[in-house]
């Protein structure tokens, strides 16, 4: 790795009017702490403001940040979601690392020095992983938990407790960007780019100003993205349970035929040969009609090759 690199921050921000006067000059001024530090190397930094649809004050602060720190700005021309927000900001980057992290900054930033050295040692990656969820409500604790142990399950390798803080070289980077699907799951998709990667752990801190706009509809869709776009275990398990469906109809076809010939007169005749299979196979149906059509529905959207989003402004 260089000697001496220049640093991007992607930042995608929707409705953090009340955020950002805050945590941008914190951020802003930590940089600057890391540029007189000879052991980083680290030259210049640019912040990148991703604009997601917001509809508050968000984009006239972004404007305000250019004058008063020289940072960049992205406004979308709707709100496209957190992941093609920071992926529209990355689309931009041209330094020799880019670094992503959330406007909040409830990820620590003092865990991006350790980031930096770890690109100095030669790491394509310095994902930022969670030490622990202590702070996290029982709900939201045991969901994630429940989630990454499904997505193991379903074969799908991606790094548990990591979101979206992370540190990428250009060569990461433009290896990224030539994925072109639409749904890009960029929590399963960066960390299984293949180059050399670290591990950093760091704590969560608290949200201090505005309120999270992550709502439970958005990490559910989120989970949901997960999973369809790095397994197609859900399928084959159609296929297996559609497969256990015809076993047990043998088996209770079976059972009845033995009650009808052994004791007739325990049953009302009809009753269970023809409730049952239909309230089975009518519940199972639809089920496996769900999964697929999930599938059926990203593909539709693939096949369309819409853009993941529309820079409605730059500066």
């Amino acid at each position: 790795m260089a000697d001496h690199y220049s640093l991007d921050v992607v930042i995608p921000c929707y409705n953090e009017e009340e955020n950002l006067p805050h945590t941008i000059p914190v951020l802003n001024d930590f940089l600057k702490k890391l540029l007189s530090r000879e052991d980083l190397g680290l030259e210049q930094f640019r912040i990148i403001l991703v604009d997601d649809g917001s509809a508050d004050g968000t984009w006239s602060q972004i404007e305000a940040f250019t004058h008063d720190i020289g940072a960049s700005g992205l406004k979308l021309s709707r709100n496209y979601g957190h992941q093609n927000a920071m992926l529209a900001g990355l689309s931009i980057a041209d330094a020799d690392v880019v670094l992503t992290i959330d406007s909040d900054l409830q990820d620590d930033i003092n865990a991006i020095s350790e980031m930096l050295k770890a690109y100095q040692t030669g790491a394509d990656l310095a994902l930022g992983v969670r030490r622990s969820r202590g702070e996290d409500r029982f709900f939201k604790k045991n969901t994630a938990r429940g989630y990454y142990a499904l997505m193991k399950l379903m074969g799908a390798q991606i790094v548990p407790d990591h979101a979206d803080f992370r540190l990428m070289s250009q060569k990461a980077l433009k290896a990224l960007l030539t994925h072109e699907e639409t749904n890009l799951f960029l929590r399963g998709i960066i960390p299984n780019l293949g180059f050399k990667s670290q591990i950093i752990e760091y704590d969560r801190q608290s949200r201090e100003h505005g309120e999270t706009k992550y709502t439970l509809k958005k990490m559910l869709s989120l989970a949901v993205n997960g999973v369809t776009s790095f397994s197609a275990a859900p399928l084959r398990f159609v296929a297996a349970l559609g497969i256990s469906v015809f076993l047990i109809s043998m088996l209770l076809a079976f059972w009845f035929l033995m009650e009808r010939v052994f004791v007739a007169d325990s049953t009302v005749p009809g009753w269970a040969s023809i409730v049952l299979p239909l309230l089975w196979l009518g519940g199972l149906q639809i089920f496996c009609m769900g999964i697929i059509g999930e599938y059926v529905g990203k593909i539709y959207l693939e096949v369309k090759r819409r853009p993941r989003f529309i820079i409605d402004e730059k500066i």
